[in-house]
């Protein structure tokens, strides 16, 4: 058999090309119809879901960026389903893009742990650097993070693997979830600290004008002592 996905631009193409009586048309509905509303709906679902947490997440931070540090996580664990898509021959599918939606709120876990433990060096440590305070950070989490990943991941192996009655029907949704999170979780650990650090590390320009700023200046009419 074959998945609607494939059929139907196939199809389509195969009708462009047969000459349609005047008064008449054609149109695929049935099953298609169904997947392309059930599509639409999770799209909105999907795009919610980002707006929510970024809200919830903004609310508990008090700061705009660091939400921002975090979501970067979700198109990371998309890198994942694309594997997942290419290698399983799995397609895009309502299943499957309901594997999506649950992946953008579990990947998101693994940068909420790390930035969050940034932050907690941070306000702890305000004289060291911020590159210490994050490569101290990642080392620290990488065992926690390690574990929230791995046991999500082998919960959902059987699943992926199409075990049991009905289970070919469950296994995109649990492929695109254990791709999306081995990747997200991988690429997380290197990307999010990297970011981090590029964002809150002040440009050349900045050190300079903050260094300018601090410098006492002799008061006018006061003669300049020489070293």
């Amino acid at each position: 058999g074959r998945d609607l996905g494939s059929v139907v631009p196939e199809l389509e193409q195969n009708l462009s090309a047969i000459q349609i009586p005047s008064g008449f048309s054609v149109s695929i509905a049935g099953d298609w119809e169904e997947q392309q509303k059930s599509f639409t709906a999770l799209k909105q679902g999907f795009i919610l879901a980002i707006i929510l947490m970024y809200m919830i997440m903004a609310s508990q931070y008090e700061s705009l960026r660091d939400p921002f540090y975090i979501l970067f996580a979700v198109p990371l664990g998309m890198i994942g389903v694309i594997w997942v898509f290419v290698f399983t021959d799995t397609t895009l599918n309502v299943q499957s893009f309901i594997g999506i939606v649950v992946l953008s709120g579990i990947v998101v876990n693994n940068a909420i742990v790390l930035v969050d433990y940034i932050n907690q060096l941070r306000r702890r440590y305000p004289e060291k650097p911020v590159s210490q305070l994050i490569l101290q950070a990642a080392t620290r989490r990488f065992r926690p993070i390690l574990m929230t990943t791995l046991t999500t991941v082998l919960a959902m192996i059987p699943i992926a693997l199409g075990w049991g009655e009905g289970g070919e029907l469950q296994a995109p949704m649990a492929r695109v979830v254990v791709g999306g999170l081995i990747a997200g979780t991988t690429i997380t650990l290197l990307a999010i600290p990297l970011i981090y650090q590029a964002c809150t590390t002040p440009s050349l320009k900045q050190k300079a004008h903050t260094e300018e700023a601090l410098t006492p200046k002799p008061l006018v009419g006061e003669p300049v002592k020489s070293s």
